[in-house]
């Protein structure tokens, strides 16, 4: 089948080009300034831009095991709905994705769901205890695409080091989840003003920094690729500028909420903005937006937590971390180049063609002959409230329901089927 996209704005990482984009299958044919090619579907973008679709590296679809928050079928409805046609889930599932059944059914669910793909992050320890290595090389073979206890660190410095000299002989990243748990202690919020309003027990960035630092020197060790999840404070981006100055591995991601809100979020108790790393001060948060203006910050990322609200309804402390984000990402990032913070080239940049290359996925991230049809069309200008109607992920724990939102997917195409539309 034939479907061609025409009146386009077509924004790639660097360029963008007016014409119209002929899919034949599940792969760009062409890209031209006609608009003549026969085809058997025609959808007419009026000038609306369109972008190759999004890639989030960083999701918890909490399936295996844990599917009353989510589910890989509910995750990929709410991914592409927000534009993503690719996710790469935790390994926090219950049982742990620790070995290559669990990567392989993950992988063949989302196919058979026909709506994203999904690239799974292995455990890098068994059951996540931060003791024994997980098979990597069988795991790679599987379908894995890099590695993370994310949700805990690993706390041993030896076993962080192993897992890079493993992981990096089968050319897989390995992901830093930076946070020293003996410094974060009982915290659930940032340590600073909030915390000592409200009485909350705090979380120093140093927390975050500590690790970090550790996990850099250990790519400097190892020449692995270490690639730091979430960072959230301004001595964290520091310390991974300083670690490209030098030549070292590594790479990062922010999250929209760590761009986009600050502790003062908290001062209401709710929980729906509690996460992990928490949200910090507005210099952090000012650090953050630098970090994506000046490229210092390689991908924006989801952290897509969904929680059931009956966990979310408890008293802060005993509250979850986490947020649903996957169907929020676009308006939230779209919002960096309403404010001049980034161009809609470097949008794609950060949410598409640089995601595609860590991951070592070179048929994606570009609307280009021979690539992937992964392709949205956007509505930059589309106002809506994000309601339990528009939402398509089971859970609603989002410090953003209910609220206006600007930006949104009108048509997200995977491999040259159209699989989402704004509804009218």
């Amino acid at each position: 089948m034939k479907t061609l996209l025409k009146n386009c704005k077509i924004v790639n990482h660097n360029n963008i080009t007016e014409g119209n984009i002929l899919i034949d299958g599940d792969t760009i044919a062409s890209v031209s300034a006609k608009a003549d090619e026969k085809a058997d579907k025609v959808i007419d973008c009026g000038g609306k831009y369109v972008v190759p679709g999004l890639i989030d590296l960083h999701v918890h679809f909490r399936d295996p095991g844990l599917e009353y928050k989510e589910d890989i079928t509910s995750g990929a409805k709410a991914a592409v709905a927000g534009g993503v046609t690719a996710a790469c889930p935790m390994a926090n599932t219950k049982p742990v994705n620790d070995n290559r059944v669990i990567t392989e059914y993950m992988i063949n669910k989302a196919k058979k769901d026909g709506l994203i793909d999904v690239f799974p992050i292995g455990a890098v320890t068994k059951g996540m205890e931060g003791e024994e290595l997980t098979e990597m090389g069988d795991m790679t073979d599987g379908g894995a695409i890099g590695f993370s206890d994310d949700g805990k660190p690993v706390m041993t410095a030896e076993v962080f080091r192993r897992a890079c000299e493993y992981a990096s002989q089968f050319g897989a990243m390995v992901i830093s989840h930076a946070e020293d748990k003996s410094l974060a202690g009982a915290g659930v919020i940032h340590e600073g003003e909030v915390a000592a309003i409200t009485g909350l027990k705090g979380i120093p960035s140093e927390c975050e920094e500590v690790m970090v630092a550790r996990d850099i020197l250990m790519s400097k060790l190892t020449g692995a690729h270490v690639h730091i999840c979430h960072i959230s404070s301004k001595g964290t981006l520091e310390l991974v500028k300083w670690a490209k100055s030098m030549g070292y591995n590594v790479t990062c991601e922010v999250t929209p909420h760590h761009f986009t809100l600050t502790e003062k979020e908290l001062l209401t108790y709710d929980t729906n903005a509690k996460m992990n790393p928490p949200l910090r001060a507005q210099e952090d948060m000012d650090a953050m937006i630098e970090g994506l203006k000046n490229g210092d910050i390689d991908c924006i990322v989801t952290d897509h937590a969904p929680h059931h609200p009956d966990e979310k309804a408890q008293e802060f402390d005993l509250a979850p971390f986490g947020i649903t984000g996957i169907q929020t990402l676009l308006p939230l990032s779209l919002a960096l180049v309403d404010k001049d913070v980034i161009d809609m080239k470097d949008f794609v940049r950060l949410t598409s063609y640089t995601p595609a290359r860590l991951i070592n996925k070179s048929d994606r991230g570009e609307i280009a002959p021979g690539k992937l049809a992964d392709i949205v069309v956007l509505d930059t200008e589309l106002e809506y409230v994000f309601d339990e109607k528009l939402n398509r992920s089971k859970s609603v724990n989002t410090p953003w329901m209910g609220k206006k939102l600007k930006g949104a997917a009108l048509y997200t195409i995977k491999s040259g089927n159209v699989v989402f539309e704004f509804p009218k």
